[in-house]
């Protein structure tokens, strides 16, 4: 019967076998972060704040709560996966596990506020972890999962384009470095400094506040950044052809009657987000 009620619970919060039982959850906890994240970008507005107090207090201490026994039942409940097996050792190696981390530290900051005696600056800092929730949602959608399995089919794609983009970054800012150093020592006073206006250029993103004035390095800020597009352009297209493989490999499914069972046609077709 333990065993049972263990297994059960873990299909419900981690396998999510798409009976009513799970469906219920997956939803009630999807809402839960929504609510919750709401709270915390409205609860920043003082005007807000000042009126709902308590509205924000109790949402926050009921989803803590909540947020808490759902991640206790998954430690609990991870041994009935043959993955997880063993009473502590496998609860340790679930808890390492990076979704694990998330819905530890999702609550974490919580627990260290009741408990220690923090100055305002760590406050701060340990209450925008509550954000960490978004990421929450995260095992809930079939799309992330889709996504974090192409990433993980082009890791060594994905690697060598970060390779290029980071040669790319050194050579055009230490080249912008002794090109604009000698006009504009201010700005360009050292090759770190100058590679803030080379991320910015390679990722077009063009802020402004560092740029060339001399001939040769306007020449080379264009080139740089037409070489910054195919640099971005390149990952892009990797994780987009992994993505469709991905979606490819799901097997297909009938659609078949609600009411009767019986098949209706024979089609193909993926499950929803």
């Amino acid at each position: 019967m333990y065993d049972r009620v263990k297994r059960r619970v873990w299909d419900i919060l981690e396998v999510r076998t798409g009976d009513k039982a799970s469906r219920f959850v997956t939803i009630f906890i999807i809402v839960l972060i929504i609510l919750n994240v709401a709270g915390a970008i409205l609860a920043s507005v003082q005007v807000l704040f000042d009126r709902y107090y308590t509205v924000f207090k109790y949402l926050e201490i009921i989803s803590l709560i909540l947020f808490s026994i759902e991640y206790a039942l998954r430690v609990w409940s991870c041994t009935a996966d043959k993955r997880y097996s063993g009473a502590a050792r496998g609860r340790i190696r679930f808890a390492l596990t990076p979704m694990a981390l998330v819905d530890m530290f999702a609550v974490l900051p919580f627990y260290l506020l009741l408990f220690g005696r923090l100055d305002l600056r760590t406050i701060r800092t340990l209450r925008m972890l509550r954000f960490l929730r978004l990421l929450k949602g995260a095992r809930y959608s079939k799309a992330v999962d889709r996504f974090s399995r192409a990433v993980e089919a082009r890791k060594e794609e994905l690697g060598i384009s970060l390779v290029i983009v980071s040669i790319l970054l050194v050579l055009a800012s230490s080249a912008m470095y002794y090109l604009e150093q000698p006009v504009q020592p201010d700005k360009f006073s050292s090759i770190p400094q100058a590679m803030w206006w080379g991320i910015c250029t390679i990722t077009t993103i063009g802020y402004g506040d560092i740029y060339p004035i001399t001939p040769a390095g306007k020449v080379l800020g264009g080139i740089v950044a037409l070489l910054g597009i195919a640099m971005f352009a390149l990952p892009a297209g990797i994780l987009s052809s992994a993505f469709i493989a991905e979606t490819k490999k799901e097997p297909a499914r009938k659609a078949v009657c609600p009411h009767c069972g019986k098949i209706l046609a024979q089609e193909d077709f993926h499950e929803p987000l």
